[in-house]
């Protein structure tokens, strides 16, 4: 039987987000849109509409629309030094999550060795380590910026290292991994021959970036044919509800590996969801749709920059530059409080919801004190939970004068 770990963060999440009267500060996708949003930002009022209605409900294309695939291969070559990726080079799935699950499933086996970032998200490392392979963790640092140190690569590389897994942007971090360290990682991989799998599901919301500094591109941009770049329709696009993503890479193998791992699992996407993606990410959509989150994240942020300046007694972070999260530190007396405890407590008192790092991305033993933060939601809920966490820390963390 295989031993998986408790997915701790999905855990918290299922447990406690349908709590009556929530506010939901712990969601990590930016606020969500409809249907009839998408068809109102469209630039081409002449579109089709996103839904063909009279199309028989059949499978569909097995791995994805053609339409789909060439938009999400697009999506891909952004800012690319390498050929074209060909649509026949990209596998629909459902969600990141599955995408994610059916790379390594299809890649990773006993005997194998990988080297995972951390934090980050819990699948990312524990699916490896569910299919008998070793799992090394490559600790990002806060005097980094929360960025890889690509020169600590040479201390966890094994003979049988068989894959290294990136985030860019990182969960739960919000930190980006600039163009020069994916190429410095790109390079160190290739000398091996080994995997790269970069799980890109908040890319490309890169809307905080110092002046002058460019949005990364894909990995797949970087002209290393081992590399796979997961990501899906649910955090920078705002589409979390269908439940559609994708796997793409430039070594043909690899894709007919997961397509037939797939063929195990979810034989297709639906239709619908195929469809409303694909409208998102047309031309007259996709745009306008990351102008409308990427000034979402931005506004948010600095609310909750202000609200971080105003507890600097007690809360401390690194800002993030990009995707939907940002990890906060709580501290009391100038100890880290009992995150998990802390956010049970103010869930209770207040109704707002974040997520205690240390069981959720810490392993239960990093990470003491801090909490995530989806800070991409609608403002109004922000506006709303913002000043009740103040007054909670008040009450319970800072000195009384």
């Amino acid at each position: 039987m295989v031993k998986i770990e408790p997915f701790e963060v999905e855990q918290w999440m299922d447990r406690l987000e349908t709590t009556p009267g929530v506010l939901n500060v712990a969601e990590t996708c930016a606020a969500s849109v409809s249907v009839d949003d998408l068809v109102q930002l469209c630039e081409d009022k002449d579109a089709p509409s996103p839904l063909m209605l009279s199309r028989k409900l059949t499978y569909g294309a097995i791995r994805g629309s053609e339409a789909l695939r060439q938009r999400v291969a697009s999506l891909l070559d952004r800012a690319s030094d390498a050929e074209p990726l060909p649509a026949d080079n990209v596998v629909i799935t459902q969600g990141a999550i599955a995408a994610n699950f059916l790379t390594l499933y299809a890649l990773v086996g006993p005997g194998d060795h990988v080297i995972c970032v951390y934090p980050t998200y819990q699948q990312l490392y524990s699916v490896p380590e569910s299919l008998g392979a070793e799992v090394s963790l490559w600790k990002l640092k806060q005097e980094n910026g929360y960025v890889p140190d690509v020169s600590e690569l040479e201390g966890l590389v094994r003979a049988n290292t068989k894959m290294i897994v990136i985030n860019n942007p990182n969960n739960p971090m919000g930190s980006t991994t600039p163009r020069a360290t994916l190429e410095d990682i790109v390079t160190f991989a290739r000398k091996r021959g080994i995997i790269i799998l970069s799980d890109e599901v908040y890319s490309p919301l890169y809307h905080s970036l110092s002046h002058g500094q460019e949005a990364p591109p894909s990995i797949l941009a970087l002209g290393y044919d081992k590399t796979v770049a997961t990501g899906s329709m649910s955090k920078a696009f705002a589409l979390a509800g269908i439940r559609t993503g994708w796997i793409g890479s430039r070594d043909k193998s690899i894709v007919e590996a997961v397509a037939a791992a797939r063929d195990y699992t979810s034989i297709s996407v639906s239709q619908l969801d195929d469809q409303v993606a694909s409208y998102a990410l047309s031309a007259p959509v996709v745009g306008p749709l990351l102008k409308r989150n990427t000034e979402l994240a931005r506004a948010n942020l600095a609310l909750l920059g202000a609200w971080v300046d105003r507890y600097a007694e007690v809360c401390s972070w690194v800002k993030p530059t990009a995707g939907t999260t940002a990890l906060l530190q709580f501290q009391k007396d100038g100890v880290p409080v009992d995150d998990a405890k802390f956010v049970l407590d103010l869930l209770d008192k207040t109704k707002v919801l974040v997520m205690p790092a240390s069981p959720c991305f810490g392993l239960g033993r990093d990470f003491r004190g801090f909490v995530r933060m989806g800070y991409v939601c609608e403002t109004a809920v922000l506006l709303e939970a913002l000043p009740k966490l103040g007054r909670y820390v008040e009450e319970h963390l800072m000195a009384k004068r």
